[in-house]
């Protein structure tokens, strides 16, 4: 870029001649153009860090558009330095799961629990419309390494499953008649969650070339961006709608002005679109989304319930509660996933899979031990700060705290279960798992949320959960003895 830039004539930003700073003297009969003209023509001061990079980002972008495309220009940025991938996809994945709990705090303290309330419901609606988005297709891309499908087929095709998950978004509202207010908070929220989901394909193009620290980037300062957006629009206008357009139009620039270039520009150009691999990956990535997207609606049904039955308030409540154990499905994700290819080599070799049995149980214990650690945590001191952030309190729904608190290590253990079983490429035979439980989010919130409201929807997810582990859990022994009487039909 600076050799470039050099050629044309320009000085490199944060060179020694761009800090210093010359005097003119205007001579006694300059005129006043002339002088003017003297003052554009100055270097600039010396910049901070932050500065430099959106400069030479924007001269970057500039320069590609100005030579009519970005996807054949020079990538900048080097690959393959696992330390850094993991750094920053970490810090991307946490600051993008942070944005809900964040914002819920923000809009409690602000226009209060109603309103926030609003505001969790239209979060979860959206989340599941970003899966349907996304159509369980990240893995299935980034696993793709001899292109079989052209990225540009995978750009098509999310952007269908992005505009078609934003249609029925819309028609969901219709559907639920949401006053103006609502209406146009869950738009928001919507166009926010569709430009996550429409991002994961550019991200995901970036972990296909092993630039993974570059997606986490892009996701983290999107969540960041976003967040401020919210936060300061909100602090302004007190205007909960008004936030979310702020929220949906800032998420919308972060992916036309960072997202796409740096996908674009940091990775080699794709061959054109081909309909055969659009409507392909539809069908083949279906179980995928199939299974992603009904686990997280069992998980959501308690709320979907709520919101017939019981004041939006409640939506807090339930969401406030379900964060602590959502950071249990976390952790267990940050140490689990990491080391998914080193199990799937010890299941590779037959010799090793009485010690591949020991691992899960480890695991299984770890899962245990950091929803006990979580449980103390609540009870010391859990309870006191979620009053504080919130500004509501929330001693008299301890128990409920500590029943959240199970659910969310029986939810990282079903996370861990189903992994195991997707190394174990049998995947496919917990579908009938996942279509009972779901039968069972139904039935139970109808009939618990009537009977005891809120208390009756954490109640509900617990138990459904606990019987999705167990199902899981039986599944699991039953897969393993069937591969050992393969192995060793004498057994």
């Amino acid at each position: 870029m600076r050799k470039r830039l050099a050629r044309r004539g320009a000085i490199a930003v944060g060179s020694p001649q761009s800090r210093r700073r010359p005097t003119y003297r205007p001579a006694p009969n300059d005129s006043a153009d002339a002088a003017a003209q003297r003052e554009a023509k100055r270097p600039e001061r010396e910049q901070t860090f932050i500065t430099r990079m959106v400069n030479q980002w924007w001269t970057r972008l500039l320069e590609a558009v100005y030579e009519g495309s970005l996807s054949e220009q020079e990538a900048e940025y080097e690959s393959h330095c696992t330390k850094r991938d993991y750094l920053w996809n970490t810090v991307g994945v946490g600051v993008w799961g942070m944005v809900f709990p964040l914002l819920t705090v923000v809009t409690t303290q602000l226009v209060g629990a109603e309103q926030a309330g609003m505001f969790s419901m239209a979060f979860v609606t959206g989340t599941l419309l970003m899966i349907a988005a996304s159509y369980g297709v990240r893995n299935f891309q980034v696993s793709d390494i001899d292109e079989v499908d052209s990225f540009s087929s995978y750009q098509v095709n999310r952007w269908i499953t992005g505009a078609l998950a934003l249609v029925a978004g819309i028609l969901y509202c219709t559907f639920r008649d949401y006053s103006p207010d609502m209406m146009t908070i869950s738009l928001g929220v919507y166009v926010y969650k569709m430009v996550d989901g429409v991002a994961d394909v550019y991200e995901g193009r970036l972990q296909q070339a092993d630039k993974l620290y570059l997606a986490g980037i892009s996701q983290a300062l999107r969540s960041l961006a976003v967040a401020a957006a919210f936060s300061l629009a909100l602090f302004i206008t007190r205007s909960l709608p008004l936030a979310s357009v702020a929220m949906a139009v800032v998420a919308v620039a972060s992916l036309v002005l960072l997202t796409i270039p740096l996908a674009l520009l940091e990775t080699e150009k794709s061959r054109g679109v081909r309909l055969e691999e659009v409507t392909g990956l539809l069908r083949r990535c279906l179980p995928l989304f199939a299974a992603l997207f009904l686990f997280n609606l069992i998980e959501s049904m308690p709320k979907f319930v709520m919101e017939g039955m019981l004041p939006y308030d409640n939506q807090l409540y339930f969401n406030a509660l379900y964060f602590p154990a959502q950071g249990i499905l976390l952790a267990i994700g940050f140490v689990y996933k990491p080391q998914l290819l080193r199990l799937a080599s010890i299941w590779s070799n037959p010799r090793k899979r009485r010690r591949f049995d020991l691992v899960v149980a480890a695991m299984m214990a770890v899962v245990l031990a950091v929803t006990v650690f979580s449980g103390v945590m609540m009870a010391w001191i859990g309870i006191p700060v979620m009053s504080f952030m919130y500004g509501v309190d929330f001693e008299r729904f301890r128990m409920l705290a500590y029943l959240m608190i199970a659910a969310g290590g029986i939810t990282a253990a079903i996370d861990f279960l189903y992994a195991i079983i997707t190394v174990l490429r049998r995947q496919g035979d917990v579908m009938k798992l996942y279509l009972i439980s779901f039968a069972a989010s139904v039935i139970a919130p109808l009939v618990l949320v009537a009977l005891l409201g809120l208390m009756g929807a954490v109640i509900s997810y617990l138990l459904v959960m606990a019987l999705l582990l167990v199902l899981l859990i039986v599944e699991y022994v039953h897969i393993r003895r069937a591969i050992t009487r393969e192995r060793n039909p004498f057994a």
